[in-house]
């Protein structure tokens, strides 16, 4: 047995991508080396079949791809809700030290628009995709774009959400818990009338949040109201309307911009916040210490969500094997004015 301090020494060094014998690749794949090739660079015209095949030859033989390839596409649906610009800058500085050069795409999810953005851009050097919050999130959405990225290897990463009948690594958020710590807060202050603003029905975030929200309230013996919206300013409002309709002393928003929205809803019901109604928006969007009151909400870790997304991405393109678990962040809740005891 070797010592310790022999353990560099017997270890067996992986051969270098400019060393790896395609040959041999081609053999343990049973395809030609031209095949293996095409599927170093991601061309088209390999099944997915083959391109496994190839990809865990590659593996078997200790090869790592170079990071010659230096674009990673960040797919998000809009930089004007700051928590996506967030989220996008915090992914370019976890990526940027290997090398890579992040392209932020701004396109609504599950339209052409997402597919149209890869397409001009596979051929320019892309080495990975990751989508944040984008059609990733949208249970019956048009994924032809997966489709096209499978087709030519490249591997991705998905933030809140995978698609179906794929098999990906996912980096969300923890929604269920999120609902959990809004609920808990706003019964310690004695709210039993407690309503959500929620996202979209398919929109895989908002029906997280919507059963988290509901278990919370079913093992406190307490009765749900949940309106569904759209994740924005207009959106909160209306859905608050119909809450405060409702006799609600509690509101949990799934965006701060629902949030915000409700805050307009509770002043124009003649209401005050937070002596009134309460209200927790969701995100932790920069500003909130200057909306009056400041707004209560549960913060997502867009640091935590980064440093898995760069390492996950970095592990893809050297071609090191990655979990597909889904990993789930913890998020905390950020006090602040918006929330107090309900009226007697």
């Amino acid at each position: 047995m070797a010592a310790a301090g022999d353990e560099g020494q017997t270890r067996k060094r992986r051969p270098s991508a400019g060393k790896t014998n395609l040959a041999a690749v081609a053999e343990l794949a049973a395809v030609s080396e031209a095949t293996v090739s095409r599927v170093l660079n991601r061309k088209y015209g390999v099944s997915a079949a083959t391109r496994q095949a190839v990809e865990e030859a590659l593996r078997k033989v200790g090869y790592e791809r170079p990071l010659d390839r230096e674009l990673v596409l960040v797919l998000t649906p809009s930089l004007r809700n700051p928590i996506f610009a967030q989220q996008a800058e915090r992914i370019e500085n976890e990526l940027s030290p290997h090398g890579l050069k992040t392209i932020i795409c701004p396109v609504y999810p599950g339209t052409p628009h997402e597919r149209d953005y890869v397409e001009a851009l596979i051929d320019s050097g892309v080495a990975a995709i990751v989508f944040l919050s984008s059609s990733n999130t949208l249970r019956n959405a048009d994924h032809q774009v997966i489709h096209l990225i499978n087709n030519r290897g490249i591997p991705y990463v998905c933030i809140n959400g995978g698609f179906p009948d794929t098999v990906s690594p996912i980096v969300s958020t923890d929604d269920w818990r999120a609902a959990e710590i809004a609920v808990e807060h706003l019964h310690a202050f004695g709210h039993r009338r407690i309503g959500l603003l929620a996202g979209p029905v398919g929109n895989i975030p908002a029906d997280r949040r919507v059963e988290g929200y509901v278990r919370a309230m079913e093992r406190r013996g307490l009765e749900d109201f949940v309106v569904r919206h759209h994740f924005n300013f207009e959106g909160g409002q209306q859905a608050a309307t119909t809450l405060l309709g409702q006799g609600v002393t509690g509101i949990v928003a799934s965006s701060d911009e629902m949030a915000l929205g409700a805050f307009r809803a509770v002043e124009r019901a003649g209401l005050r916040v937070p002596a009134d109604v309460s209200i927790i928006g969701y995100d932790d969007s920069p500003l909130l210490d200057y909306t009056n009151p400041p707004l209560t909400t549960v913060r997502q870790p867009t640091e935590r969500i980064a440093e898995n997304v760069g390492r996950l991405v970095t592990a893809l393109i050297g071609n090191r094997p990655v979990s597909t678990d889904e990993i789930l962040i913890e998020p905390e809740i950020h006090l602040r004015g918006s929330t107090a005891r309900p009226p007697e």
